[in-house]
């Protein structure tokens, strides 16, 4: 009896839709056939040169010339940028074309099985109602893979490609031609003093804004939220819905508002307080100031959306609960810690931690407010109160240290990534064992 799954994952090694026409599948044969030429041409005219380039970026550099009394004439050369993103597309491509040979090849050699086992082999008909019976749901998130592959991985693929790269003034492309460089630029952020010193700062003062800003709008919103949720306080859709207005004005809007009125010699809140003597405090030109004062804006802004979550988790803890205890002798604090904070620390644990890691890309509040301001003598392109995120954009926008913004890029990947990854695993749709199949 002949092995037709051998021969058909043979012919199919050899060429893409051959095994399928061996086994008499002449339509799927035939489709196959026609993306595996269409595929054998891209790579033959496109995708291994677009890769070549992707290893030397560039042979050609860009040059002008200028002969005396005529125009200025430039050379179009290689331009490392677009060749390193060309490649990076090609060679995603060229590992999806060779996924799809692959599962070409484990196909035929299943229906070859079949045969061999005396069962009939599908039409294609039947085989496309087989795909839409038992795998619609790959169809469907097919497309969004393929635009998530392109639009999120590939520029995650290429910020981590630049930092293996020297590419930073004065080497730019076109005009120059990059160079990989492997880990020097890793090496150089943490070796060489005039790098290594700010990113030691800025690393720190990142960690040290998370905490305290996860913490002190956390603790501000639970303390509210129980302080409205007693029963001596009378009006408490009123006290909520003022305290709910930081919230529901844009950030942009209230954090310009606080740049301004926190402004050293213009501002009205030192104007106000000269009228007492206390001078002019510098609120966001002295370094521990401007800490200290972007913390204490962020609760201004943080706190409003704990005590929300929190007031709705109130409104579920049974009143009973409470009447007992107080029916035991429990004291105020010993309902709040016994009672009511491992009930909102159960709830609320997820939060926190997403939080915690919202807040070390937190964006705005510091550009905003301080601009990373004040200057810090012997830092680099930072200032006292800039986080990894806003050095980064200073590092790309203003300075064109592109490689070392991807060093930059790559640390803060992997801290938010990792909480969040450890914040998924903590949760319960990932310990559920019941999927539903």
């Amino acid at each position: 009896m002949p092995n037709h799954a051998k021969r058909a994952s043979l012919l199919s090694v050899l060429f893409m839709g051959l095994g399928q026409l061996y086994n008499r599948q002449v339509i799927k044969g035939l489709i196959l056939m026609l993306i595996g030429a269409v595929g054998l041409t891209a790579s033959i005219m496109y995708l291994f040169e677009n890769i070549q380039g992707l290893i030397t970026l560039g042979d050609t550099p860009r040059v002008q010339i200028r002969e005396p009394g005529k125009a200025t004439i430039a050379i179009e050369g290689d331009n490392s940028i677009y060749m390193l993103v060309n490649g990076l597309v090609s060679l995603i491509a060229l590992l999806l074309y060779v996924i799809l040979y692959v599962l070409n090849i484990r196909d035929s050699y299943v229906v070859g099985k079949r045969r061999m086992n005396g069962l009939k082999v599908n039409t294609f008909e039947q085989t496309m109602h087989y795909v839409l019976d038992r795998h619609f749901a790959y169809l469907i998130l097919f497309v969004p893979f393929i635009v998530a592959l392109f639009l999120n991985i590939l520029p995650l693929i290429f910020n981590i490609s630049l930092a293996f790269t020297n590419y930073a003034r004065p080497v730019l492309p076109p005009g120059n031609l990059l160079d990989w460089v492997g880990f020097e630029t890793f090496k150089n952020l943490v070796t060489l003093k005039t790098w290594s010193r700010t990113f030691y700062g800025v690393f720190t003062w990142t960690i040290i804004w998370a905490v305290l800003s996860t913490a002190t709008t956390f603790i501000g919103g639970i303390l509210v939220a129980v302080l409205i949720n007693q029963r001596e306080i009378k009006l408490k859709r009123v006290w909520r819905t003022l305290l709910i207005i930081p919230f529901a004005i844009p950030n942009l809007v209230s954090l310009l508002v606080f740049r301004n009125m926190l402004n050293t010699e213009f501002g009205p809140i030192n104007q106000y307080l000269s009228y007492f003597g206390l001078g002019q405090l510098p609120w966001l030109t002295d370094p521990t100031m401007a800490r200290i004062t972007v913390i204490g804006v962020n609760m201004w802004l943080g706190i409003p959306l704990i005590m929300i979550l929190v007031s709705g988790i109130l409104t579920t803890i049974p009143r009973d609960m409470y009447e007992s205890a107080e029916v035991d002798g429990a004291t105020k604090w010993q309902l709040f810690r016994h009672l009511t904070m491992p009930m909102v620390m159960f709830s609320t644990a997820p939060i926190l931690i997403m939080q915690f890691a919202g807040n070390i890309n937190n964006f705005n509040v510091i550009f905003l407010l301080t601009d990373g301001n004040p200057i810090v003598t012997g830092y680099q392109y930072a200032g006292a109160t800039d986080l990894l995120v806003t050095w980064l954009y200073k590092l790309t926008l203003t300075n064109q240290q592109y490689n070392f913004s991807a060093v930059i890029g790559i640390i803060i990947f992997v801290m938010v990534a990792t909480l969040s990854i450890y914040n998924y695993r903590k949760t319960r749709s990932y310990r559920e064992d019941d999927i539903i199949q």
